[in-house]
C-alpha cells in the first residue's frame, strides 16, 4: 500500500509541482516559504561555502539548487516520492548541477552516520515525517559542528485553522497541548508540534538551539493562490511560518 504522503505529492507534482519546477531551479535567490522571504533578510543558513548539505524531502530539489548555487559542496536530496525525484533529475540534468538524489523517508535515510555539515528541511520532512524520527536520523547524519535549519508552519497559524483548505483564522480553533499527527481532509499526514516539544525534542538529540525565526509577511505581499490557508494580511499580523536553527555542538578532545 502507497504511502498516503507518497501520493499526495504524486498528484501535486502532476497537478501543478513539475510544471514550475524549471523556472525554479532558474531562481537564482534564495526565498523561503509561502510569502516567498529572502534570505538575505532572515539570514537563517550558515556561510554555505563548500559544505556538505542534505535536504530531507526534497521534492523537486529546487532548494537544493539554490544552495548549490551559493556555494554549498556536495547537495543530497532526499525524498519518499518518485514523481518528484523524476522531475528533480530532469531539472538536474538541464542545470548541470550535479545533485545527488536519493528515493527514501525522512525517517530512515540510506547515507553513512557523520556524512554531513549541514541538514536542511523547507516543507519536507519539517512537516511530512514524524518528528520523533527524523530529528535522531538528523544527528545521525550531521557532523560534530553541524547545522539543522528546518521550516515549517507555525505553531499558532496551526491552532487557529480549523482546516487545510480554510484560511486560518483569528481565534483559536484546535488545542495545542497534544499536537502531533494531523490526518486533514484528502490530503496526507502531516506533524506539528508545539514550541515547547520542540526544544524538548531537539535537546534530547544533542542539539542546542541557535535560532527561532518567526516569518512576518513583507510589506506588498500576496496570498499566494496555491496556499491559500493562509492569507498575507494575517501573515503581516503574526507567524505563519517559522524557520528552527539547531547545531550539534563540537566533541570535546
Amino acid at each position: 500500500m502507497t504511502h498516503p504522503n507518497v501520493e499526495d505529492w504524486t498528484r501535486a507534482n502532476a497537478e501543478y509541482t513539475d510544471a514550475r519546477a524549471e523556472e525554479s531551479w532558474a531562481a537564482d535567490e534564495i526565498t523561503w516559504g509561502v510569502m516567498q522571504v529572502r534570505e538575505a533578510e532572515l539570514l537563517a543558513l550558515p556561510d554555505l561555502a563548500g559544505k556538505d548539505v542534505v535536504e530531507l524531502g526534497c521534492g523537486t530539489a529546487y532548494f537544493g539548487a539554490w544552495l548549490k548555487k551559493a556555494g554549498a559542496g556536495r547537495v543530497v536530496g532526499v525524498d519518499p516520492t518518485p514523481a518528484q525525484l523524476a522531475t528533480a533529475r530532469r531539472c538536474n540534468e538541464k542545470f548541470g548541477l550535479g545533485l545527488e538524489l536519493v528515493e527514501a523517508f525522512g525517517e530512515d535515510v540510506p547515507l553513512p552516520d557523520r556524512s554531513f555539515d549541514l541538514v536542511v528541511s523547507e516543507y519536507g520532512a519539517s512537516i511530512w515525517a514524524d518528528p520523533y524520527k527524523w530529528i535522531p536520523e538528523v544527528a545521525r547524519l550531521l557532523r560534530p559542528g553541524g547545522e539543522l535549519v528546518f521550516l515549517c508552519n507555525s505553531t499558532l497559524s496551526i491552532i487557529c485553522s480549523p482546516d487545510e483548505d480554510v484560511p486560518t483564522t483569528e481565534t483559536l480553533q484546535r488545542p495545542q497541548f497534544g499536537m502531533f499527527r494531523f490526518q486533514w481532509p484528502d490530503s496526507g499526514v502531516e506533524y506539528h508540534l508545539s514550541h515547547g516539544d520542540w526544544i524538548r525534542l531537539l535537546r534530547a538529540n544533542g542539539f542546542e538551539i541557535l535560532d527561532l525565526i518567526e516569518i512576518q509577511a513583507p510589506v506588498g505581499a500576496e496570498t499566494n493562490p496555491r496556499y491559500s490557508y493562509v492569507t498575507a494580511e494575517w501573515a503581516r499580523q503574526w507567524p505563519a511560518e517559522e524557520i528552527w536553527r539547531a547545531r550539534l555542538p563540537h566533541r570535546s578532545s
